[in-house]
């Protein structure tokens, strides 16, 4: 929200209150507590009639600082996000002229008397680097005539300072300039409007800053004050947390050590999925002829989706199979499992009141109530629909027993959709603020769907696909980027959405190939198929046509068997990329701001990624023609028959980065290169993600500088071995665990070398 007219107005309607000076410091033990009035006190009077703020400095985490500012401190506290935190990281000291709160290399310190100063500053190398801070006028609470009351906060951005992140977001991936709502919507791809929304950036200088409120947050991204990030909520409070990096990668670490590391998913989920579509017809001999089709035509496939219409039409949901098309639901997904094939099926968290469940739900009060004790319902989606109301432990287990029923008749996993059309003129059964629920009831939503995964898979083979997202919500993976179009330039802003989530602590994410809204041209299909089997998870999914490849032309189904097979040939590399993902927080698809930080020409960059931490993928967003960027070093153009590769007969090519290339590419290629030094654990199949990755391992290894490298291969089940990978001169040594042989294969030349006793030598 804008609250000024340029620099030196106010917008009508707009009353003040700046924090002047910091009147009153109490360091405290792990706190410091301030006192800064609407006015510099010059005298005793000045006291009287004035409103203040107090500010509360904190740390929940080493490296995390938390600011906590109150102009009323008795209301009622509110559900909020679930926050870790830790004791006895924290140090604090005061002089005449300041105090100052430290958290490892973190600190921040005010300064006594006016002009109000905080600052936040880093130690590196022994000095203090000034990261952020908030100045004149920058913290206010500002009365808006006919809105309420509002906290702000405004934090200086440097020259050259560019800030990412705020959720999945399809404009440009830098946010300078941009004013960004915390409000969830299902606004699609092309509008600037968000699925999911996570009120945290980070900054090319070193930092991030996480507002720990679950509602409305309004951002202006240098947009009102343009040397500021300002952010305010509605409200009598505001809290922040500035998180210190230095490098986005250590950003993204505690940052999700404060709000929580993704699950790790399922090996079979890399595999590729497959969808009815949305409002196409379907029925068992349909579901069929698509899966042997795949088969016939050699396309490995790991899940079948149904979407809505497994249940019938006004029904939803009532979480129970269409008798018409679907008369014999257990044999049929015995049948598919026979075929070994996961199921996933559509939810969502609405009943629509032809469902059997509308009424004994509003009768059991496990509907979201308006003020006067009505249920709410509404008709866009579903007919007379009410919301299930997550904040009722009772309507909660209410839900998870519908889908337990499901697993229990051979439902694999759960598409997620919807929880953004949330209303805000309603009660809850907690109690909870209706403004605060609205970004949060998908986290309630998606944690009782999880949960029920969780207790009936275990942890590890527990998956989503879900649609909307709040902070925090990247520890129920995985996310899809919601409904885009058909085009080329639909998949450009989808993969703008994916690289701004990725840098907003989420590390899975999947789109639909080929796009959701109307039908791709074969050329597009081609296109988004090769970015989507390049992309954490894999979907063809659309809205009123299939997306099986033979729909479009014979090349399609090549392009779609030669991306599979590539992604399935390097599932122990991405498999591996996942678990650092829930190890650390650092997503599988990386942003090229997030690996080479401090190299200007990635700055802007969105249309390209790095895929784990040493491939990197440009998608072709056209017909033929493609313009990316390679960093500095030496890059090494990846063949895409890996057989071919690890046999050592292919003809590899080595471009020396630092530059810009534009590259000409058939639709059964794109630009894919990997970084010198790499070492690339290659699978031995291609017919399935969920193998043992050890089996006939190839570990192969890239041009580069000498050195030690050390690769870690997990297994599906969990079996761990560390192989370390040693470059001196034109020799090359790999170690690994005796009992499991390998091939040791020096990309650049050819050559290869079996393991003996746990060791092979080039």
């Amino acid at each position: 929200m804008k609250f000024t007219d340029g620099f030196w107005q106010l917008r009508d309607g707009v009353t003040p209150v700046y924090a002047q000076e910091a009147y009153d410091v109490c360091a405290g033990d792990g706190e410091v507590t301030i006192t800064a009035p609407g006015k510099v006190i010059e005298r005793r009077g000045d006291t009287l009639n004035r409103p203040t703020l107090t500010i509360t400095l904190s740390s929940p985490l080493p490296d995390v600082i938390g600011v906590r500012v109150d102009h009323w401190q008795g209301v009622r506290d509110e559900r909020g996000f679930a926050l870790a935190s830790e004791e006895g990281h924290v140090a604090v000291s005061a002089d005449e002229a300041s105090a100052t709160l430290r958290a490892g290399s973190l600190a921040a310190t005010v300064t006594r008397g006016a002009p109000w100063s905080l600052a936040f500053t880093a130690d590196e190398h022994g000095e203090q680097r000034v990261l952020t801070s908030s100045g004149h006028k920058s913290l206010g609470y500002m009365t808006v005539e006919g809105e309420g009351a509002f906290v702000h906060e405004q934090l200086a951005l440097g020259v050259g300072e560019l800030v990412y992140g705020l959720g999945e977001r399809f404009g440009p991936l830098v946010k300078n300039g941009q004013t960004v709502d915390i409000w969830n919507a299902d606004g699609g791809t092309s509008s600037e409007q968000a699925y999911k929304n996570i009120p945290f950036y980070l900054t090319n200088r070193g930092y991030g800053v996480f507002v720990n409120h679950p509602g409305h947050v309004s951002y202006e991204v240098g947009s009102e004050s343009v040397e500021r990030v300002q952010f305010s909520v509605a409200g009598e409070s505001l809290e922040y947390f500035v998180i210190y990096g230095p490098t986005p990668a250590q950003i993204l670490e505690r940052y999700t050590a404060l709000t929580g590391r993704p699950a790790a998913v399922p090996a079979w989920s890399y595999g590729l999925w497959l969808s009815t579509s949305f409002t196409t017809s379907y029925d068992e001999a349909t579901v069929t002829s698509f899966i042997d089709g795949m088969a016939e035509r050699d396309l490995p496939l790991s899940v079948f989706h149904f979407d809505c219409f497994w249940m019938r039409e006004f029904n939803w949901c009532d979480f129970e199979w269409d008798p018409r098309t679907f008369p014999d639901p257990d044999g049929m997904l015995a049948r598919l499992h026979d075929k070994d094939l996961r199921v996933c099926v559509w939810i969502n968290p609405y009943i629509g009141q032809r469902s059997p469940l509308f009424a004994e739900a509003a009768a059991a009060g496990y509907l979201v109530k308006l003020p006067n004790g009505d249920v709410w319902q509404w008709d866009l989606w579903q007919a007379g629909m009410g919301l299930v109301d997550f904040t009722n432990p009772d309507a909660t287990r209410w839900y998870q027993d519908k889908l337990r029923a499901l697993v229990a008749q051979g439902v694999d996993c759960f598409k997620t959709d919807f929880g953004e059309r949330i209303p805000t003129g309603v009660e809850y059964f907690d109690g909870s603020s209706p403004e605060r629920m609205h970004n949060l009831y998908t986290q309630l939503y998606n944690e009782a769907v999880f949960e029920v995964l969780t207790e009936s898979r275990g942890e590890g083979d527990a998956v989503l696909f879900a649609r909307s997202a709040t902070a925090g919500g990247q520890t129920m993976p995985v996310h899809w980027g919601g409904d885009n179009t058909s085009s080329y330039e639909s998949m450009a802003e989808t993969l703008r959405g994916g690289l701004s989530l990725a840098l907003s602590g989420f590390g899975f994410w999947s789109h639909d190939i080929g796009g959701f809204e109307g039908t791709p041209d074969p050329g597009v299909f081609k296109r988004w198929t090769a970015f989507g089997l390049l992309s954490s998870h894999s979907r063809l999914h659309g809205s009123d046509s299939v997306r099986v490849p033979w729909a479009f032309d014979e090349e399609a189904v090549d392009v779609t068997r030669v991306f599979t097979k590539l992604k399935l040939r390097l599932m122990p590399y991405l498999f591996a990329a996942g678990r650092e993902a829930h190890v650390s927080g650092l997503p599988v698809m990386r942003p090229m701001q997030l690996e080479f930080a401090g190299d200007p020409a990635v700055d802007y960059l969105d249309r390209q990624y790095l895929l784990g931490s040493d491939v990197l993928v440009a998608p072709v967003f056209s017909p033929a023609d493609v313009t990316f960027y390679l960093p500095s070093g030496t890059w090494t153009r990846l063949p895409l028959d890996l057989g071919s590769l690890v046999e050592g007969g292919a003809t590899v090519e080595t471009v020396a980065g630092g530059r810009w290339l534009h590259e000409t590419h058939g639709f059964d290629s794109l630009p894919l290169y990997v970084r010198e030094g790499a070492v690339l654990p290659i699978g031995a199949r291609d017919d399935r993600p969920d193998y043992d990755y050890r089996d006939g391992l190839t570990l192969a290894v890239f041009a580069g500088p000498d050195g030690t490298r050390t690769v870690s291969v997990t297994t599906p089940d969990g079996a761990v071995a560390e192989h370390a990978v040693t470059r001196s001169g034109s020799t090359l040594t790999a170690s690994g665990p005796d009992g499991f042989d390998f091939t040791l294969l020096d990309v650049a030349t050819g050559r290869t070398a079996a393991s003996s006793g746990g060791r092979a030598e080039l």
